[in-house]
């Protein structure tokens, strides 16, 4: 299998059915002015990593594949049970290279987030040494995303979903983008941790952030871009949103 070769790896999520978009089609395939929502990902995923970025597939695997691979160099790894964004992960463990030391994590149905947004992620990550960083946005109304809950010195303690926060943290609004920069050997050392012991039953990617902290490693936030850039298409409404913003 060929791996990523460069210092920055991308890792895009693209297994998804996306049942609430009242579709056959994989919900990364639905198109915004005639491209499928995930290019726009993978344009701005190629700008700082070029072409080590590996995408997750699962639903319509053969068909997200070529969407992407006929506009774009990538890699692929197939995520054949929808076991949550952590297990999603994991199945890129063998497609990142021993050259790779961090990994950009990204949703393919956020196709507003910027390549500068990115950028800026990243060095804000190298420069602080820590094994996670997490894009963050505040939100008048953070109802339906996870929540970061952050210590008295600022610094990040864990991101918490909406489904399983008390009404304490449902308060916070500073909330998560479901973008991530990761020190790759952390990564995947983490994510053999994460058990999926939730109300979902699914392996969250959010819980390393608390493995990082308990582990001394560091996690901190990145306050970056807006509220539009993640933007996360989940159903008809949201893609003819995201497509008036863009125009």
């Amino acid at each position: 299998m060929s791996k990523t070769t460069g210092k920055t790896a991308v890792i895009v999520l693209a297994a998804g059915k996306g049942t609430r978009m009242k579709s056959d089609k994989a919900k990364v395939l639905h198109e915004v002015h005639g491209r499928p929502m995930v290019d726009y990902v993978m344009a701005s995923a190629s700008e700082i990593a070029g072409s080590d970025v590996v995408v997750i597939v699962g639903h319509q695997a053969e068909a997200v594949k070529a969407a992407v691979a006929g506009q774009r160099k990538a890699l692929f790894a197939l995520q054949e049970e929808q076991l949550g964004t952590g297990h999603a992960v994991m199945c890129a463990r063998d497609a990142i290279g021993p050259s790779t030391r961090q990994v950009v994590i990204l949703c393919g149905d956020v196709p507003l987030v910027r390549a500068e947004t990115l950028r800026r992620l990243v060095v804000e990550h190298e420069a602080a040494g820590r094994a996670v960083s997490v894009l963050a946005v505040s939100l008048e109304d953070p109802t339906g995303y996870g929540r970061m809950v952050t210590g008295e010195d600022g610094a990040l303690r864990c991101i918490v979903e909406e489904k399983d926060a008390s009404a304490e943290q449902r308060a916070i609004q500073e909330v998560n983008s479901g973008i991530y920069c990761v020190d790759a050997d952390f990564l995947f050392s983490a994510l053999d941790k994460v058990k999926s012991d939730n109300a979902q039953g699914e392996y969250y990617l959010t819980d390393i952030v608390e493995i990082a902290v308990q582990e001394g490693a560091g996690a901190g936030i990145v306050i970056g871009g807006s509220a539009r850039e993640v933007t996360g298409v989940n159903t008809v409404n949201d893609l003819e949103t995201v497509r008036q913003m863009l125009g």
